[in-house]
């Protein structure tokens, strides 16, 4: 994957304590990155970290903990990150849920388009100045199961028919409009964004049978294009793309909907309480 040295670069990586985060962060701590990951559960984030160092003999590894179902705790997240880091080199918004039964985060808001699209949408914007600094890279876990979803604009929290895998799909296409409208805005800035879909991956979101779990990938091989798009050569200053097994793809046509995308960017901005514009300068 012509992954140069990673050493000394900052890195931050959510849903990092299992599956495929836990596995990025490994790879990445391999190749001697600083890591930070976010983590919920305290305990299962420090067991983690400590794995991680060991198994990487890497200990430039910490823990930050922060609920992503949680506006708040979003921003306090950023601002602990903002605080901590002068520069940002990576920021891996890895963290995701999928509910078979409808539930709401502490804002109001349906868990999974909280989790999978408002979380990182704040989170990222709330970070442009470290991620400026560095001229960073931004890397988006989405699905292909975005090609199951279209933005229900009557009913974007699905208040009336909950369907998991089509407010899963949802929540993953916008992930992927919000980032290349960002993606657009910050090139100025040296700042890259693009998303991937991991592969069908066994991990403990939900929704998947145990029975299926037997025949699926390990999060080894779903972290991989994670680490490629955070570390190679190859993909410096490709920004605004979609990627799958390490090669750029094309993402649904929904993706492509210039009317659809300035409304949801409307919708979605005025839920996370940011303005719509967006800056392509940054304070030093």
């Amino acid at each position: 994957m012509n992954n140069p040295t990673m050493r000394g670069k900052q890195c931050v990586i959510t849903g990092g304590n299992s599956g495929i985060g836990k596995a990025t962060a490994l790879a990445l701590a391999d190749l001697g990155a600083n890591i930070i990951l976010v983590c919920r559960d305290e305990a299962k984030g420090e067991a983690a970290v400590a794995d991680i160092q060991r198994r990487s003999n890497n200990k430039a590894i910490s823990l930050i903990n922060a609920d992503l179902a949680s506006l708040e705790s979003v921003r306090e997240l950023a601002a602990t990150l903002n605080d901590r880091l002068d520069q940002l080199d990576v920021l891996i918004n890895n963290a995701g849920v999928m509910c078979e039964k409808r539930a709401t985060s502490v804002d109001g808001f349906e868990l999974q388009w909280a989790v999978n699209h408002l979380a990182p949408l704040l989170l990222t914007r709330l970070l442009q100045a470290p991620l400026a600094r560095a001229k960073g890279r931004v890397v988006n876990v989405s699905s292909q199961v975005h090609r199951m979803g279209l933005i229900q604009f009557d009913d974007l929290q699905w208040q009336q028919k909950y369907k998991m895998f089509k407010s899963y799909g949802q929540s993953k296409l916008a992930l992927i409009m919000c980032s290349n409208k960002l993606s657009e805005a910050w090139q100025p800035l040296g700042i890259t964004i693009n998303c991937l879909h991991p592969g069908v991956i066994a991990t403990n979101l939900g929704g998947t049978p145990k029975l299926m779990k037997l025949f699926l990938s390990g999060p080894d091989k779903g972290a991989r294009t994670s680490v490629y798009l955070a570390s190679s050569a190859e993909v410096e200053g490709i920004t605004g793309g979609y990627f799958l097994n390490c090669k750029a793809s094309k993402p649904s046509a929904a993706t492509k909907n210039e009317a659809d995308l300035e409304r949801l960017w409307t919708i979605s901005s005025e839920m996370i309480g940011l303005p719509e514009a967006l800056d392509s300068a940054v304070a030093a």
